[in-house]
């Protein structure tokens, strides 16, 4: 990242944003231009933001086609008349068959993603995922949108048929995707936005759905998309001779995806815009099998959530992964937040306070158990408690707060056995509950001390009330 004075004091710098001379900038820049030369380039204007007052013009340019028309179905479309007069507010250069060099270019591997904030300008070479044009230019609306006020968010959204607007955050394999997609709703984006003083806004135009093992039962208008004109297929496997999709194939990688415009899930809310949300769902997958279900957490329980940003890594959904592992990851989106997290946990603060919105932790994890002696929670489950709290059906069924963690379990749920809410109920060794109840507690209190110097007091006091 560009080693700007009119920016240093706004980055964290550190192992994510790690500082760019401006000489190694500039001479990136220039081993870009030169690579360009003589060589076919695509060109897509676009917008970012939907909230026409946050929007950003964005300009990418491409050696493939086939990035190119990622571009057209992950961001907002211009009309034709908006071409005319197009400025961009930020450039995106793209050469992912330009390797660099790490011991001539200074760089560290030969992958590198330049983002220079202050001319506005985006370099990526080395990598042909197209994925990293998504996260860059997410990177800097996560830059430029809070110091206007907006929380931009790694989250889904979407609106009932009353208006009311819920938030969806979750890390790869939390389900967010799968939840934001209830055709009772409309889909306002499904996985980047901002929170303004207006409501809540789609960053993007498009949707980038993981479609590894995607079932056309559960998922029917996810799956509907990888068989539709226009969609961006990256790493999927097809059969060379009936070109068919495979989408159980996970031999190039779990990470596969689908690029499509928004519109093509039938109930998208077409200005991508919600009023404030009434709820927002912080999603996890518990591996460990400790947490319950469902939770209600307090304004500052949610900035702690917030900023641990927990979920647990399992066999099968990553690569050399064999046994539950604990994933941190502040703000749900570490890798692409510029600022100290505690200035989005603020904004988040700020809001939840304003708008009086209720918060829940909804784990779609492990019951009965850890991974591997336990089993995942039940989809339908899932589904009843997320109905119950956007339809307001637990107001008055009490709570009773976790003795270990200090989350709030409703006493009943609509659908949902009462045995179920409570996780050490679901254990049939309570020892071995406890025991890993209090390790995970123990984790999260020590993760969570690089940001305790940072934030109240209040926000302090809500981790779990078992610390060792």
């Amino acid at each position: 990242m560009w080693y700007d004075p009119s920016v240093h004091d706004l980055i964290d710098w550190g192992k994510v944003n790690q500082p760019m001379t401006p000489e190694r900038f500039l001479w990136l820049n220039k081993k870009v231009n030169a690579y360009f030369q003589n060589r076919d380039a695509y060109v897509m204007d676009a917008y970012t933001n939907a909230d026409p007052r946050y929007r950003m013009r964005v300009r990418v340019i491409t050696e493939t086609a086939w990035h190119s028309l990622f571009v057209r179905a992950m961001f907002i479309r211009p009309k034709d008349d908006e071409f005319q007069n197009f400025v961009p507010d930020l450039t995106v250069f793209h050469a992912p068959g330009l390797m660099g060099n790490p011991e001539f270019d200074n760089i560290r591997s030969n992958t590198f993603i330049a983002l220079n904030f202050a001319r506005r300008r985006i370099l990526i070479g080395g990598t042909y995922y197209a994925g990293e044009v998504k996260k860059a230019v997410f990177t800097a609306m996560n830059f430029f949108l809070p110091q206007q006020g907006v929380l931009s968010m790694h989250a889904s959204a979407n609106v009932g048929r009353d208006g009311n607007t819920a938030v969806f955050f979750g890390l790869s394999g939390t389900g967010k995707t799968t939840l934001s997609a209830d055709n009772t709703r409309q889909l306002i984006g499904d996985d980047e936005h901002g929170w303004s003083d207006h409501g809540v806004f789609n960053i993007e135009g498009g949707c980038y759905a993981k479609v590894i093992q995607l079932s056309k039962d559960a998922e029917p208008e996810i799956w509907e998309t990888t068989r539709r004109f226009g969609t961006v297929l990256e790493n999927v496997v097809m059969n060379p001779v009936t070109r068919e999709l495979d989408l159980s194939d996970n031999s190039l990688t779990e990470n596969t995806r689908a690029a499509y415009p928004i519109w093509y899930i039938s109930n998208n809310k077409p200005d991508g815009m919600g009023g404030h949300p009434s709820d927002v769902i912080m999603l996890t997958a518990d591996a460990f099998g400790v947490l319950p279900p469902l939770a209600k957490l307090s304004k500052g329980q949610a900035m702690y959530q917030f900023l641990l940003g927990y979920t647990a890594k399992v066999a099968g959904t990553e690569m050399g992964v064999t046994e539950p592992q604990a994933t941190f990851s502040p703000c749900f989106g570490a890798p692409f937040m510029p600022m100290n997290p505690t200035v989005y946990a603020k904004l988040l603060g700020e809001k939840i306070d304003t708008h009086k919105v209720r918060v829940w932790l909804l784990n779609t994890g492990w019951t009965g158990g850890s991974y591997g002696v336990g089993k995942r929670m039940s989809i339908q489950h899932t589904r009843c408690m997320l109905r119950a709290v956007l339809d307001g059906q637990l107001s008055d069924v009490g709570f009773t707060p976790d003795p270990v963690f200090g989350l709030a379990i409703p006493n009943r749920c609509p659908g949902v056995p009462d045995t179920v809410l409570n996780p050490r109920n679901t254990w049939s060794d309570k020892q071995a509950y406890d025991k890993s109840a209090k390790q995970l507690a123990l984790l999260w209190h020590k993760t969570f001390q690089q940001f305790a110097d940072r934030v109240d007091e209040s926000v302090r006091n809500s981790g779990p009330t078992f610390r060792g």
